[in-house]
């Protein structure tokens, strides 16, 4: 009876070292930084810039017009019939509601390619810290903004590595008011 004792104080204290072993594999990366950081997803940035410029050159065409035919319209008014002046009031709603649909697809355009040519960028970044997490026996990887103590290995200069990260862009300051 006494050796099952202690034979089973050494399996308790055994397992409770490789518990303590255990919890010791646990790592932080910032993620945001990490996607940020990718070439690719700066090319991403570039790629849905130029498209936003097109996109706001067109919309303020449209809006130029819209409002060149009200400026007509109105200074045109007078001289109309009540008809006419009917008519034209509701084709310049109609115009307002393309304009308004227009700016509305655009957004809409823009913020689906934005997820569509990001999701494969972040399926990478995930491999690839997955990778790095299995390579230093990390058995649990944290996202670094929600963590308060960060006591574990920070994995970002591996990720960095592995992915190309590019330097951090530096932090735009807000205008002071």
């Amino acid at each position: 009876m006494k050796n099952f004792k202690t034979l089973l104080l050494i399996a308790v204290f055994t397992l409770g070292i490789g518990g303590v072993a255990n919890a010791q594999k646990i790592g932080h990366i910032d993620y945001q930084r990490v996607i940020d950081n990718m070439p690719e997803t700066r090319a991403l940035s570039v790629t849905l810039e130029k498209l936003g410029k097109s996109y706001q050159s067109e919309i303020e065409g449209l809006k130029k017009k819209l409002e060149a035919k009200v400026q007509k319209y109105t200074t045109e008014q007078a001289t109309q019939t009540e008809a006419t002046n009917k008519q034209r009031a509701q084709e310049v709603q109609t115009d307002k509601a393309r304009f308004d649909q227009a700016q509305q697809e655009a957004y809409q355009d823009m913020r689906r390619r934005e997820a569509q040519e990001l999701e494969p960028i972040v399926k990478k970044a995930e491999k690839a810290i997955e990778a790095i997490a299995a390579t230093k026996g990390i058995l649990y990887v944290f996202d670094a903004k929600s963590l308060i103590v960060k006591k574990g290995v920070d994995l970002y200069d591996a990720a960095k590595a592995k992915l190309g990260l590019l330097k951090d862009k530096p932090k735009q300051q807000q205008p002071r008011q």
